[in-house]
Order: structure tokens, then C-alpha cells, then sequence
């Protein structure tokens, strides 16, 4: 594969940028319905995949220094969740339930999908803004917490997991905080090009998502 890739055709630039927002849609009013709501959370790891696989449709630097970054970043996450369900450090007691699917040392495989996927999104976006690099880190770290706060509620009601306390403790978010720095911190040194058009888009409809379920949740 070379270094560089072109972007998408136009075509199929309008055509992500359509469908992605309505896949979307369709998995919010899907899991508000109770019909179809067990069918639409069996669905999430496949959502996910196929948003994590869109946004690198549209990753142009595929130097080695981005492979790097994929391995550290899941492999960061998905070891920190492996912790945290050991041992209840980092986040605090919990455990994972069935819905995201295969699991290894109890923690599903695509959390560290995920993990990828949030930190590349917060990474692209924040990296627009002229800042030094620690400055970076600090606000991509804070935006992924803030989506985070929106996730909680949502995954919980859904079954992704479970806390072992009555509220969700505050060493969750230092947590969450503080490993995402750590990768950010990586994913801004590593030398590799870091816009992304359609980061921005999947980042918002990541806030929408998780914060509109999360209203619904509130109403009913």
C-alpha cells in the first residue's frame, strides 16, 4: 500500500456523508422502540466497525508511523479495560455483559475498536486548532471524557456494561482522562497526517447519538 492514498471519489464522498447520518438515525429510533431494541443493540459492534471502516475510507497517510498509532491505541485501550475489569483500578468496579460480543480476559474485543475510533475522532478534530501539542493533548483528552459522560447512561441502560457501585464513580472519567492522554500523546507525535473530512462529522453524530438516547432515557 503507498503512503499517500487519494480521497474518495466525490461520489462516494456524497454518498458516506448521506448514509452515515442516517445509519445513525435509524439506530437511534431503533433502540427507542421496543421491538426493535434487542435487535438494534445486538447490532452495535457492527455499527461501529463500519463507522471505524468509513473514517479510515477517508484517511489519506498511511505511513507505518499511522500503523503504529492503530496498534497502540487499541491495544493501550483494550489492556486498560482488561485492568480496570481485573482489578477495578483505573475506572472502578464494573464488568461487561454479552451484547458487544467475543470477549478476551471478559473484556469485548471491539472496545478496543472503539478506543481507536474516539481517540482518532477527538485527535482529527482538536488537531484543527492552532495549539502546541501538550495544549492538544489536554483538550483531546477533555473531549473524549465530555463524550464519555453522554456514553455512560446510554451503555448501562443497553447492557454493554455494568457498574458495580449505585452511581457511576468519578475515577471513571479520571480514567478515561488519563489513558486517552496517553494516546493522544502518541497520536500526536507519531508523524502522520491527521486531517480526516469526515472526522468531523462521525464525531457529531457520536455526541447526537449517545446524548439524544440519553435524553430519551431521562423522558421515559
Amino acid at each position: 500500500m503507498p503512503d499517500r492514498l487519494p480521497l474518495p471519489s466525490p461520489t462516494t464522498r456524497r454518498t458516506v456523508f448521506t448514509v452515515l447520518p442516517l445509519m445513525y438515525l435509524a439506530g437511534l429510533i431503533g433502540l427507542n422502540v421496543p421491538a426493535t431494541a434487542t435487535l438494534f443493540e445486538l447490532l452495535t459492534p457492527f455499527n461501529l466497525l463500519a463507522s471505524l471502516g468509513l473514517l479510515l475510507l477517508f484517511h489519506t497517510d498511511w505511513r507505518p508511523a499511522f500503523g503504529l498509532y492503530c496498534i497502540a491505541a487499541f491495544s493501550l485501550g483494550f489492556l486498560a479495560e482488561v485492568l480496570g475489569v481485573h482489578t477495578g483500578l483505573l475506572f472502578g468496579e464494573y464488568s461487561y455483559g454479552t451484547v458487544l460480543g467475543w470477549k478476551v480476559a471478559e473484556v469485548p474485543l471491539i472496545i478496543g475498536t472503539n478506543w481507536l475510533m474516539l481517540t482518532y475522532l477527538c485527535g482529527s478534530v482538536v488537531d484543527r486548532l492552532p495549539l502546541r501539542v501538550p495544549l492538544k493533548v489536554l483538550l483531546a483528552a477533555g473531549l473524549m471524557t465530555l463524550l464519555d459522560v453522554l456514553i455512560e447512561p446510554v451503555a448501562v441502560h443497553m447492557g454493554f456494561w455494568e457498574w458495580h457501585t449505585d452511581t457511576i464513580p468519578l475515577s471513571n472519567y479520571l480514567g478515561w482522562y488519563g489513558v486517552s492522554a496517553v494516546v493522544f500523546l502518541l497520536f500526536y507525535l507519531l508523524p502522520f497526517r491527521k486531517t480526516n473530512l469526515l472526522a468531523p462529522l462521525l464525531l457529531l453524530l457520536q455526541f447526537l447519538f449517545f446524548g439524544l438516547n440519553g435524553v430519551a432515557l431521562l423522558l421515559g
